[in-house]
């Protein structure tokens, strides 16, 4: 370790240590009108917020909103904010390095966050105690009892909290679900997903200091303290210590939609899992692995759901990417749903296709078309958002924060399943596994002072 870095590390602890008591914010509960300005702060500026701005700034007149703050724990970010995102040019912000400045601002009514999975929870739940609504990127956990403490959070203090998984305000997949729940391709038995980008080799952990104007301590947050590095700050996505990895990354997604095609309201029973890190990971320092397939099964649904990733080389399937492209060029990202009469894919966020008996003949479809604007595919989910925070019910919520919460739990139970190297059994009810004391313990991480989930929130 260069003594630069050990110096820089010991200093970035050492501010932890001397915060050793942070206040969650003071509780401020608020009744908007119908026709009052919703002021949203925007915390986490990194590259998911582009569509965070984008989607505000397109409703901000037709729906009274206005982007009043914007928070990071790199000045850097802050002070180049306007040329990251142009939206933002002109107007008048008030700008935090600590969120938690930003949650005590009583003119602040919603918060939405894009930030590190391992932040997610927690800052969820410092917004709810302040009085603020939420939308909080997916997957909103690191781990299955976050999940139930960001629900009892949002409902203690009256929240409206939209995880973002857009493809639930999607028209045309709203249209394809419609379809399935009437019987399109007949009586459902099986759903897959799948996640095929290459992601190659990402890379080593090489400690350096941490940037001037970067709040390494603040970054880290809830998280075991490491040293900084680019490979820590730029690869979290697929380092254990900050998120889950592509189980529970673009796979949320798929799941919540296998899970809302199939009508599966409860978590499974029964999830199996095996998964690694290959060729091109076997030589970089990312820990979570990058081929992965489970199978999951629901107690009271006949059906069986499964699921594959990948990050190399791979085919397509049911023309997904070669006949209906994905976002970016060469992935193979969506979902089949399996009928006695045929089966329905959604290849995309915007789209869905029906092909009917022996000879997979057309059956209904609806597409976005060629040239589609990926950057306001989340419009209506922050309108739907919007929409809640008047209303002040979490049931117009077209993913609210349990549902959020549902669907992670299947990709941890998979991510517990691929550490422990067998199948894991969990009861709903309670949340935790079944006789199985060495599964439990993947139930909830060790949080880092002052950083800590509370177990009353």
């Amino acid at each position: 370790m260069a003594h630069t870095s050990r110096r820089s590390f010991i200093q970035s602890s050492a501010a932890a240590a001397g915060a050793a008591a942070f206040a969650a914010p003071s509780v401020v509960l608020g009744v908007r009108g119908a026709n009052d300005r919703v002021r949203v702060g925007m915390v986490g500026l990194g590259g998911r917020m582009r569509s965070h701005i984008g989607s505000l700034a397109g409703i901000a007149k037709s729906d009274n909103v206005e982007i009043a703050a914007i928070c990071d724990c790199d000045q850097s970010k802050l002070a180049t904010a306007s040329k990251s995102y142009p939206e933002l040019e002109g107007l008048k912000l008030t700008t935090y390095t600590d969120q938690r400045k930003l949650f005590d601002d009583p003119s602040i009514d919603a918060v939405s966050f894009s930030t590190q999975d391992h932040w997610h929870a927690l800052q969820t739940i410092w917004a709810c105690q302040a009085g603020k609504d939420v939308y909080v990127e997916k997957p909103p956990t690191w781990c299955i009892w976050e999940g139930r403490k960001m629900v009892e959070a949002a409902r203690k203090y009256g929240r409206m909290v939209q995880i973002g998984t857009q493809n639930r305000s999607s028209p045309n997949v709203v249209e394809g679900m419609q379809k399935l729940k009437e019987g399109a391709i007949g009586k459902l038995y099986m759903a897959r997903g799948m996640t095929y980008k290459m992601r190659g080799n990402l890379g080593k952990h090489n400690p350096r200091p941490v940037p001037e104007g970067l709040n390494w301590d603040a970054w880290v947050g809830p998280a075991k303290m490491v040293e900084f590095s680019s490979f820590h700050h730029r690869r979290w996505y697929w380092i254990d210590n900050f998120a889950s990895g592509d189980v529970a990354n673009q796979t949320v997604h798929d799941i919540d939609k296998i899970r809302w095609g199939l009508g599966l309201d409860e978590h499974p029973v029964t999830v199996m899992s095996m998964g690694d890190r290959f060729v091109p990971g076997e030589d970089d320092d990312a820990d979570t692995p990058n081929t992965q397939a489970f199978l999951c099964k629901w107690a009271d649904h006949k059906v069986l759901v499964s699921f594959e990733f990948r990050h190399w080389y791979s085919n397509s399937e049911a023309g997904m990417r070669d006949q209906y492209p994905f976002v970016a060029p060469n992935q193979c990202v969506g979902e089949i749903f399996f009928g006695s009469e045929g089966y329905m894919i959604f290849p995309d966020y915007s789209s869905y296709y029906t092909f009917l008996g022996p000879k997979n003949e057309p059956g209904p479809f609806k597409t976005a078309g060629p040239g589609i604007d990926w950057s306001d595919e989340s419009i209506p989910h922050f309108r739907n958002w919007v929409g809640a925070i008047r209303s002040r019910k979490h049931e117009d919520l077209n993913a609210d924060v349990e549902q959020g919460h549902r669907s992670t739990t299947v990709c941890h139970l998979a991510k517990i399943s691929c550490k422990l190297g067998r199948s894991v059994h969990f009861d709903p009810k309670t949340e935790r596994f079944v006789n199985d004391p060495e599964a439990d313990k993947y139930l909830k991480r060790e949080y880092r002072e002052p950083y800590v989930v509370p177990e009353t929130v």
